[in-house]
């Protein structure tokens, strides 16, 4: 985790200009740094060599040497517009987690374990307390990954980003035996789609969310929303559940051929992105009763149901496809772990329907 950086170089000379006149706060930078390091130790694991202040994060490949034929797995993403809502509601200790869910839950699909990550956070000024904040979340989501956090960087953007601006990306490595690495050349006629429950919007779809929500409706942040039992804010905030430790108990515990990570383009695209050509996913909406805040999208701008789902999750952040005698293990190993899960659908051959997935039915009430 590196102190304060950008892109320009500072003024040089005994007057004039200067980098902290340019609104570069060095200091401010390595006091967030101090303040991070508690929270960095916590996701620290054997392989990881050194500490926090290099150039680059070091882990020790060596712990791969018990695999036959190691792939490594990556993936990189960031938590999008709901660092929008963070800001206005003056909470930064849960994006973070957000960050770790987006990156890791991409990389367990295959059947990866997670490793480590690094994380880039760019403000307009850099605000110590709020840095480390965001870095507690990041640190509590790697945690809750099972993987460590290497590295990152802090930059300052002053005349691009406002003093209270700020985005977050990262970016995550992965490890799986080749011949344990799961995907569509496993999948089957007759496999079982088994749904693993959002925690709620999860990190897509907040600019339709925000604009539907605060733009249009001008619903404020704070009001108590009775169908949702909290506050507006306090909703729209809710981290993201990582499923990367639990989806590696479940290909521990029972046959899994394959995951889809519900993110970005909804839960139909994205098991379509898992499905071969020859076969085809069909789920049954009927299956579950996406959460109120759904609804509240919904009914609140108008939506349209398409649109919904090919925006949002619908309540559903996982699948596993799993072959049908392994449905009821499956199901209990989930359980076991706390996780809700059900059977929501199956996969077929492609006939009349095309490639991909579809939805059909209707939505539990």
């Amino acid at each position: 985790m590196s102190a304060v950086s950008d892109q320009s170089t500072p003024s040089t000379g005994t007057s004039g200009a200067s980098y902290a006149a340019a609104g570069v706060d060095i200091e401010a930078g390595d006091r967030a740094v101090e303040l991070m390091k508690e929270w960095v130790r916590k996701t620290r694991r054997p392989e990881v060599l050194g500490g926090l202040g290099g150039f680059a994060g070091l882990f020790d490949a060596s712990a791969l040497k018990h695999y036959e034929r190691p792939l490594l797995a990556s993936a990189t993403d960031g938590v999008g517009t709901k660092v929008d809502i963070a800001r206005r509601m003056g909470v930064y200790d849960t994006i973070g987690r957000d960050l770790v869910a987006m990156v890791m839950d991409d990389i367990v699909v295959c059947g990866a374990e997670p490793l480590f990550m690094t994380d880039y956070i760019c403000v307009g000024k850099v605000h110590p307390e709020r840095v480390a904040a965001i870095v507690k979340g990041i640190a509590e989501g790697c945690v809750l990954a099972g993987c460590a956090l290497v590295g990152g960087e802090t930059a300052e953007h002053p005349g691009l980003l406002g003093p209270d601006d700020f985005d977050v990306a990262g970016a995550g490595t992965g490890v799986v035996e080749a011949d344990r690495l799961l995907g569509a050349e496993h999948i089957r006629t007759g496999d079982a789609v088994i749904a693993m429950a959002a925690s709620g919007l999860h990190s897509n779809g907040y600019s339709l969310v925000r604009h539907v929500l605060l733009d249009r409706a001008k619903l404020d942040l704070d009001r108590h929303i009775e169908e949702l039992g909290r506050t507006l804010g306090e909703e729209l905030l809710e981290p993201t559940k990582i499923y990367s430790l639990d989806c590696l108990a479940l290909t521990r515990t029972a046959e899994v051929h394959a995951f889809s990570h519900i993110t970005g383009g909804g839960l139909a695209a994205n098991l379509a992105r898992v499905i071969p050509d020859t076969l085809h996913a069909v789920v049954d909406r009927s299956t579950w009763a996406p959460a109120p805040v759904f609804d509240l999208v919904g009914k609140t701008g108008e939506v349209e149901r398409a649109e919904l789902e090919k925006t949002l999750n619908m309540g559903v952040g996982m699948i596993a496809i799993v072959p049908g005698q392994s449905v009821d293990v499956a199901l209990a190993a989930l359980a076991d772990r706390g996780v809700d899960a059900w059977v929501a659908g199956e996969i077929t051959d492609r006939g009349d329907h095309g490639t991909g997935a579809a939805l059909v039915g209707d939505y539990a009430s």
